[in-house]
């Protein structure tokens, strides 16, 4: 029995440690930074791609999907 409690305050000691060192760690800080720059810069590409939507949709893109049409209806 003493040797059952030994060997369970021993397993109980070790998991403490890993996880104080896992919780004090600062290894996957960089992830972090990384998810966000790569966030922003979908945001930003969106936002781009809306603001010239709106400034060239009316005169681009009619003559665009016009385009798109005669090259499918190839009748030759």
């Amino acid at each position: 029995m003493k040797y059952l409690f030994c060997k369970l305050k021993s397993k109980t000691a070790t998991a403490i440690s890993k996880t104080h060192g896992m919780l004090s760690s600062n290894c996957g800080e960089g992830y972090i930074d990384t998810a966000i720059k790569i966030l922003l810069a979908v945001v930003i590409g969106a936002l781009l791609l809306a603001g010239l939507y709106a400034l060239f949709g009316e005169t681009v893109l009619p003559t665009l999907t016009q385009r798109i049409k005669e090259m499918f209806n190839y009748g030759g």
